[in-house]
């Protein structure tokens, strides 16, 4: 089967055995270089464009970029430190697969920083602000209806985003993700089945009336309810591609 294959802005493919443009001079330049490799891969494999298990081939991303292995190796060791590849001296490197047992604690974690943010969002937002997660919220319904599931996980993050940024405390959702790296490949699991999507923009709604109402008790509670959801989805997705996964998911 021939899969399409989606460049970065280099027009580097980000799929093994594409040959690309190499970089600019000045981003084949060692650290800059090893960012923008890394900054690459990670994009695939969040997005599943690179899938759980996948072989990575360091000489081919060399070529692919137009750069030595050193800035590539890099990359890959970052990579690895993010638990997003797995590096075996004898084999190769592959794409990690999702471990389920890292799963609970970065649901907990972002579910403590994302009420806070919703609670202060809810007391703070102005009307210019509501206005905002509404254009979100309609965002969303715009990838929806054009199938775009890459489209509606950017407007998803921007509209968690948001939120962070009208509580008046942004960084929250930096640290958020920072912890839902692994959930996120999840979540691209989830967005394919159908009518995934057009549920998840009835919980945003839900948000954004209690958000513009100004009721943080509600908000806090829509908001609960979209990431318990997010968890069942993610449970179910799990059983539908095993092999995606590794270790099992303890709950404490």
């Amino acid at each position: 089967m021939t899969s399409s294959v989606q460049t970065n802005g280099h027009g580097v493919g980000l799929a093994s055995g594409i040959v690309a443009k190499p970089l600019p001079r000045a981003t084949q330049r060692g650290a800059t270089a090893a960012t923008t490799i890394h900054q690459d891969l990670r994009t695939a494999i969040v997005s599943l464009r690179r899938k759980p298990g996948e072989p990575i081939a360091e000489k081919q991303i060399a070529q692919d970029y137009g750069v030595s292995r050193t800035p590539v190796r890099e990359a890959i060791l970052r990579l690895c430190d993010e638990g997003l590849v797995e590096i075996f001296p004898q084999s190769g490197t592959f794409v990690s697969r999702i471990p389920l047992g890292a799963l609970p604690e970065a649901g907990v974690i972002r579910k403590s920083l994302e009420r806070t943010t919703v609670r202060l969002a809810a007391e703070r937002a102005t009307r210019s602000q509501i206005a905002q997660l509404h254009a979100c919220v309609e965002r969303q319904h715009e990838v929806d209806t054009a199938g775009d599931p890459d489209g509606f996980h950017q407007a998803d993050e921007a509209f968690h985003a948001l939120i962070a940024e009208i509580s008046g405390y942004p960084g929250f959702w930096a640290i958020t993700q920072q912890v839902k790296l692994q959930v996120d490949r999840c979540r691209r699991l989830t967005l394919p089945v159908a009518g995934r999507m057009a549920t998840v923009i009835a919980e945003h709604e839900r948000i954004v009336a209690a958000i513009a109402d100004h009721d943080p008790d509600r908000a806090e509670h829509s908001l609960t309810t979209h990431l318990d959801n997010l968890a069942i989805t993610i449970d179910d997705v799990r059983h539908a591609t095993p092999l995606f996964f590794s270790g099992t998911l303890g709950n404490p």
